[in-house]
């Protein structure tokens, strides 16, 4: 199916920074055909979109959650990391069932769709639920199996990682691809994570994995290993794979100087680490080192959204203030992160630009709003003032997923209810032990 949206203007995030006024973007199929000044085709197409008015980018990647935390939003707000993970996290994780994954899971894709996300990054469990839910949505998923490498579900969660990787990856059309997911470095000991290296050597696949979140992970390491998480996994071999690594808090100069040799990955979670008091990730040293930095929302446990325009805010603002200096991570820079650095943050090289060859997933917002006028600076307008509602097309791979505020392939109220009657039973089994 071939779509034009025409008239509208044009953020690229292109190289150059592309700003395209009154632009034309073409859709064959699931690619971009052109992206560029609006002209006059000589060709028919099976639909034309009215881009008058509106603004054309490309959608948002989310390079780091747990989309199925939907199900907890709320559940344990105002208590520290560790706390958080050991006594109320975890004792409700361990009974979560496929079911509940899969609604939360819709319930936070629908969550995205509506903020703009078009690719979102997971590490959770039961990923077949996960798989499906990707599968049916039409949103793209860069999807990976949680490890953790003590207790009696080590091993469990290797063999599922390889069945799900050999299942999934490349599957829906392309819109899945796979990582193994070790979860951190004191819940994955060296040993387990060799096992994880030899996994990653068969399978060809990235990794993914919390790093250096919280001065407390720093001190265990140190404590436990006399080294640094970062220069942990340097010991172990596991940065010599391509490494995507959540949070980055509390480095070293040493520890950013590894991570570029190494060319290990970041998905920066400001929200997250704000809420949870974990702290502020050295994100003007680590790009002006050249480490590639995304960003994630984390999931809506410890957040509490899923929404990737105010992680973009956030990360300007955040930056900006505590160097006390307003030329840390501009308004191109904080896009880029959400969009095209994102994308080659998860290891994906054909989405986070508009521009030709490139995977159709787009997103329109409305320009006619008091927030959005004047109209001086649109990538400025974008990152420090658009809200969800302005956002009236999402597409995913050509395929149109929401429209004038409608999402087409999912039934958003069944979805709220399943969701809201999962996580009511979830939290009684909780408050009844």
């Amino acid at each position: 199916m071939s779509i034009l949206i025409r008239g509208a203007v044009v953020l690229t995030v292109n190289d150059n920074q592309e700003v395209i006024e009154e632009g034309d973007v073409v859709v064959e199929g699931q690619t971009i055909s052109y992206a560029g000044p609006k002209r006059e085709w000589q060709t028919s197409f099976a639909r034309v979109i009215n881009g008058r008015g509106k603004l054309l980018a490309p959608g948002f990647v989310n390079a780091h959650g747990h989309a199925a935390m939907t199900l907890l939003r709320s559940f344990a707000d105002d208590v520290p990391l560790m706390y958080w993970l050991e006594k109320r996290i975890w004792p409700v994780e361990a009974r979560l069932k496929r079911e509940d994954v899969y609604w939360g899971t819709l319930l936070a894709i629908v969550e995205m769709l509506r903020s703009g996300t078009t690719t979102f990054t997971d590490m959770y469990f039961f990923m077949t639920q996960v798989a499906e839910a990707v599968e049916e949505s039409g949103i793209r998923g860069v999807l990976a199996r949680g490890l953790v490498g003590v207790g009696q579900q080590a091993e469990k969660g290797l063999e599922e990682s390889e069945q799900f990787i050999t299942r999934w990856q490349d599957e829906a059309a392309g819109r899945i691809t796979t990582m193994l997911g070790p979860h951190a470095p004191y819940t994955c000991p060296p040993a387990y994570l060799q096992k994880v290296m030899r996994l990653q050597e068969k399978l060809n696949v990235p990794v993914q994995i919390h790093l250096a979140e919280t001065l407390e992970e720093v001190r265990r390491i140190k404590e436990q290993y006399g080294l640094s998480p970062v220069a942990l996994l340097k010991e172990t071999g596991l940065l010599e794979r391509p490494v995507i690594a959540a949070h980055c808090v509390h480095l070293s100069s040493e520890d950013i100087d590894i991570m570029r040799d190494y060319e290990v990955h970041v998905a920066h979670n400001p929200g997250s680490n704000l809420k949870l008091g974990s702290g502020i990730a050295p994100v003007p040293e680590m790009l002006e080192r050249g480490v590639v930095v995304g960003l994630g929302t984390d999931g809506a446990a410890s957040n509490n959204n899923l929404d990737m325009l105010e992680e973009m805010r956030l990360a300007a603002l955040l930056h900006k203030g505590s160097r006390q200096d307003p030329t840390v991570i501009t308004a191109h820079e904080a896009l880029q992160m959400a969009t095209k650095n994102s994308a080659r943050a998860v290891f994906l090289n054909d989405v986070g630009m508009v521009a030709a060859g490139m995977k159709a997933d787009l997103i329109m917002l409305d320009l006619h709003k008091p927030h959005l006028t004047p109209r001086h600076d649109l990538v400025a307008h974008l990152v420090y003032a658009a809200q969800p509602d302005d956002i009236t097309l999402v597409m995913v791979d050509g395929k149109i997923l929401l429209e004038n505020g409608e999402l087409t392939t999912l039934d958003e109220e069944k979805i709220m209810f399943q969701a809201q009657e999962r996580a009511m039973h979830l939290v009684r089994e909780q408050t009844e032990i």
